[in-house]
């Protein structure tokens, strides 16, 4: 028999879950006998890790809140005359500031008799578990923060900076994607990664570095595309083998599901979005990372909750580059 729980009928429970009473039977960690091993469970990938730079952290971490960053005034070359009168300036750049203004956190509890009768370590998988949702919910906080911060420049239907005419998609009027041979109103989605290279060159952007995060279909479709082939990806084994993207276009591929989507985003349904560039131009801070294991006041029980504190900004907007995509 399992040990009984405070409930609506009875003592009233001190930490209920969404007002309707207590969990911890429904939770299943009460074992009359239960396996020892758990179904195994799986994350979403998150990438902010390889897209942004945390080179401001070391500040926020010792000196406050916020840091101002300073960006490098651009010098004015003027033609010389001889015997013409030089023109002075005072050459100036502008500010941009990293704000530690965003917070995560988790909190549960596991009472002393459930910790004794279960046959796992509870907190210790709730601690792994919350690791990765930590993780995953700061990922999806910061890909749909930066939606619509890369420059005018690099993004809309008439992106480049010198061009001006190269279509990364908008809001109600999508990029249509296919893996080939696209028809009239259409893009080859290796059409679009030339795309966004093009952007990025004229912003004179660095070729290493560069990296593109997309939506899974989209990665697929690369699959799918000429590329297959292995006389064309230059690989010694074809990616439908092997199902690695590697580097297209000096872009290393990143796939993920937490890409900003549909009108939960703000977009269109059926639209998705798609970035690219350079580390950087979007930088990270975290200042309080903290896991903590506390005795309840309120009743016999472990308490575990963690905390993170963190900040982001797109600190150079002509390093992303961002396009709205649709399935064709």
């Amino acid at each position: 028999m399992a040990f009984p729980v405070a409930g609506s009928l009875t003592t009233p429970p001190i930490y209920p879950s969404g007002g309707s009473g207590n969990t911890l039977s429904s939770a299943k960690f009460i074992p009359e006998i239960w396996s020892g091993k758990l179904i195994e469970k799986f994350y979403d990938n998150t990438v902010l890790s390889a897209i942004s730079n945390t080179d401001y952290e070391g500040e926020i971490k010792n000196h406050g809140d916020k840091v101002i960053i300073r960006t490098k005034p651009t010098v004015t070359i003027r033609d010389y005359r001889a015997d013409g009168l030089l023109t002075l300036e005072r050459p100036a750049g502008s500010n941009t500031s990293l704000s530690i203004d965003k917070g995560k956190y988790f909190n549960t509890i596991l009472d002393d008799v459930m910790a004794v009768q279960s046959d796992i370590n509870n907190l210790s998988l709730w601690a792994d578990d919350a690791a990765q949702q930590m993780k995953i919910a700061i990922d999806s906080d910061v890909l749909l923060g930066i939606l619509g911060d890369a420059d005018s420049d690099n993004r809309g239907t008439t992106a480049g900076k010198h061009s001006g005419d190269i279509n990364l998609g908008a809001t109600n009027s999508p990029v249509a994607l296919v893996p080939r041979s696209p028809q009239s109103g259409e893009v080859e989605v290796l059409d679009l990664i030339l795309r966004l290279g093009q952007v990025l060159d004229e912003q004179n952007i660095p070729e290493t570095g560069r990296w593109i995060v997309m939506p899974t279909w989209a990665a697929t479709m690369i699959k799918m595309s000429e590329l297959r082939q292995v006389y064309l990806s230059g690989d010694s084994v074809t990616m439908l083998r092997n199902g690695r993207l590697g580097m297209i276009d000096r872009f290393t591929i990143y796939v993920s599901n937490l890409l900003p989507a549909g009108t939960g985003a703000g977009l269109a349904a059926g639209e998705y979005a798609i970035y690219a560039g350079h580390a950087h131009g979007l930088t990270f801070a975290s200042q309080i990372s903290k896991v903590q294991t506390l005795d309840s006041e309120m009743t016999f029980g472990r308490i575990l909750r963690g905390l993170q504190v963190y900040g982001y900004e797109v600190v150079d907007p002509t390093a992303i580059a961002e396009a709205i995509v649709a399935k064709a």
